[in-house]
């Protein structure tokens, strides 16, 4: 028997959360190497749910708010080898290669600012993600107004030339 629930994880305003999965214990310093070598003013909790042993939520991180989130978030997911990671004066494009090359990261699930929903399967052994809802559905197709907006905020933030 699967029992497949949603479970809503908080954003708060000006974080972005990356959520993935990974398969050993020292994901939390790996991860907490990586984040803090990518940039000296990113803020960033991170937390990670063991799939064996102990099988406790192992935490770290620069800001103390973000590893309560962090925590928190893994906590409702509760999910063996799922990590979550909140940042702060950084976003996502600016780690997230550097996350997907530590050893002992399997698979990112999304990265975003937006409203996420994490779609669980819960069986007699555990619990597992399925995926992501990541945001809303789409209301229509892209204009020529709206590909000539999304090109000039990708220059007005620094992005493109």
């Amino acid at each position: 028997m699967v029992k497949i629930d949603a479970v809503r994880i908080e954003i708060p305003e000006g974080c972005n959360i990356i959520l993935g999965q990974s398969h050993f214990i020292k994901t939390v310093e790996d991860l907490y190497e990586t984040l803090a070598e990518a940039s000296p003013h990113l803020k960033f909790g991170i937390a990670f749910c063991e799939a064996s042993g102990k099988r406790l939520i192992r935490c770290a991180g620069n800001d103390e708010e973000l590893v309560k989130l962090a925590k928190e978030a893994a906590k409702k997911i509760a999910a063996g080898h799922v990590f979550v990671i909140y940042l702060k004066d950084g976003y996502p494009i600016n780690v997230l290669n550097r996350i997907k090359l530590v050893s002992e990261v399997c698979k990112i699930y999304c990265a975003t600012a937006n409203p996420l929903e994490v779609i669980i399967a819960e069986t007699e052994q555990g619990r597992g993600v399925l995926g992501v809802v990541d945001g809303y559905s789409p209301l229509g197709e892209e204009s020529e107004e709206d590909v000539k907006e999304r090109k000039e905020f990708l220059r007005k933030i620094g992005y493109k030339l």
